[in-house]
């Protein structure tokens, strides 16, 4: 099997357009896909996509674009006669809203927006590039191997009762379902941080801030997550953060979180005495 995250009708014969944005991610999707036989090509934004994954492609595969000229990279999207698209790797946010240069496609694509967020802009993308027959895919295609599994995936480092690691989940759950964030940092029933729009590393420096022990990180989903754009990730700049704020213990949504660098992350985890638990 290719993925357990594709559509049945996956047609393989059909390239699927990449549109990378920061870190790894975009990468590590890349590489798998093509392990895979499938055939990729890079849509590559200035000042988000990595030098390296531009470099990793041939010159007939790659295009490389504002993030706001939106009607040139879904023109190449088409050029390369693509069946399928998959986005990978975080946008700075801030991006979103300032400096964006929109082109005329992504300023009436904003203008008919009633609410701006990451989730209504590039749901909005999301249709444009389907009204165009290209089908958009979860963005957690070819990487199974790379997500956050049930139960306990270090040793154990630190005796957190099940109380308070539920406790955890279930804030998380509803910050999500608020659209607020998607992690939470807990102790003892007590909610120390929440995630908004600053993001993950940010929040996790603020409850180090405590100086306490049995912190506890937890990362989850929407209930209605959209995997074509928004899977949330924990790598190993998380764990440096996770370490520097004393945060012990990372609870991670199971299947629904991608780990990057699964194997080497766990591993460094486990060094740093940090445990990572699936729900």
């Amino acid at each position: 099997m290719l993925s357990r995250f594709l559509p049945a009708d996956f047609d393989i014969s059909k390239p699927v357009a990449l549109i990378a944005g920061r870190g790894i991610y975009p990468k590590l999707l890349a590489d798998a896909a093509r392990e895979k036989g499938v055939e990729i090509r890079l849509i590559a934004f200035e000042d988000e996509t990595t030098d390296e994954l531009y470099q990793n492609f041939p010159d007939d595969q790659r295009s490389r674009f504002n993030v706001g000229k939106m009607g040139k990279w879904l023109k190449a999207i088409r050029d390369f006669d693509c069946g399928y698209a998959v986005a990978a790797g975080q946008i700075k946010p801030g991006k979103l809203f300032r400096g964006l240069k929109p082109d005329l496609k992504a300023a009436s694509l904003l203008f008919k927006l009633k609410r701006r967020n990451a989730d209504t802009i590039f749901g909005s993308i999301g249709e444009e590039i389907e009204a165009r027959g290209v089908k958009q895919l979860d963005a957690r295609i070819f990487l199974d191997d790379h997500m956050a599994s049930q139960g306990l995936m270090t040793k154990r480092f630190e005796k957190i009762e099940d109380t308070y690691l539920n406790h955890g989940i279930e804030i998380a759950t509803e910050m999500a379902r608020l659209d607020v964030g998607q992690g939470v940092v807990v102790r003892k029933g007590t909610v120390i941080a929440v995630e908004a729009f600053e993001g993950t590393d940010p929040m996790l420096r603020r409850a180090g801030e405590f100086k306490t022990d049995q912190l506890v990180f937890v990362k989850t989903v929407k209930r209605e997550q959209d995997y074509r754009f928004d899977v949330p990730v924990f790598g190993a700049q998380t764990l440096e953060v996770m370490r520097e704020a004393g945060v012990s213990t990372a609870v991670l949504k199971s299947d629904s979180v991608i780990i990057l660098d699964k194997e080497n992350t766990i591993r460094e985890a486990s060094r740093l005495k940090i445990q990572l638990i699936g729900f």
